[in-house]
């Protein structure tokens, strides 16, 4: 179990929302208390908190490709990632670690959104495309990894658990009263919402795309 944590903007980050990031990241450090860590440019930050598992000597994240355009925040196991690997390496991408992330980052190079097709896993990732300033945020199929998303503004925030989103103080912890019937009948909610309005689940299996 990983955490992971995100704020990118479609124009310019603001003031503080580095301090926002960081506190995003380490309310949830009990899902990765091995390492942390951070990318920042100025339309994107990307937080992770890491257990370690695989390649636990180099497979600190953010991760990027070869040439720093693409990053990368990883919660799962990719479990066919050394057949995929295989594939990338022929393409030509070339690998400084061991680790099932690296080859998400490469397929996302290769494949563009396609990439998700391409793995059997669990997992939830963003891939932050610097050049394209874009976002891909991924749900394995079975919805194992968890992964949440709100907006506030002309920013868009993503998280592991959605105390890492109330954690940034751009969206207020405010109940969804809609969602109660659901809850309260099923014990579930089947759909996009959580019990705090303006947060949202992304569904297993589905992608998101946030682009300027």
């Amino acid at each position: 179990m990983c955490g992971i944590a995100g704020i990118v903007a479609s124009d310019r980050l603001a003031a503080g929302d580095h301090d926002r990031l960081l506190r995003m990241r380490d309310v949830i450090a009990h899902r990765g208390p091995d390492d942390s860590g951070v990318f920042a440019d100025d339309r994107a930050l990307l937080g992770h908190r890491r257990l370690s598992i695989v390649d636990v000597a180099a497979g600190h994240q953010p991760l990027s490709n070869e040439d720093g355009t693409a990053w990368i925040v990883f919660n799962g196991e990719i479990y066919n990632h050394a057949e995929v690997r295989r594939t990338l390496e022929t393409s030509g991408h070339r690998y400084k670690t061991r680790s099932d992330t690296e080859t998400i980052v490469h397929a996302y190079e290769e494949w563009g959104d396609g990439c998700v097709d391409r793995f059997r896993g669990m997992f939830a990732f963003a891939v932050w495309d610097a050049p394209r300033r874009r976002l891909l945020l991924a749900r394995d199929r079975l919805g194992i990894k968890p992964l949440y998303w709100a907006r506030a503004g002309s920013r868009l925030l993503f998280a592991s658990e959605i105390k890492a989103i109330l954690a940034s103080g751009l969206v207020p912890a405010e109940a969804d009263d809609s969602a109660l019937p659901e809850l309260l009948g099923t014990r579930y909610l089947s759909g996009t919402e959580t019990l705090f309005s303006g947060i949202h689940r992304l569904q297993p299996g589905h992608t998101l795309v946030f682009e300027d």
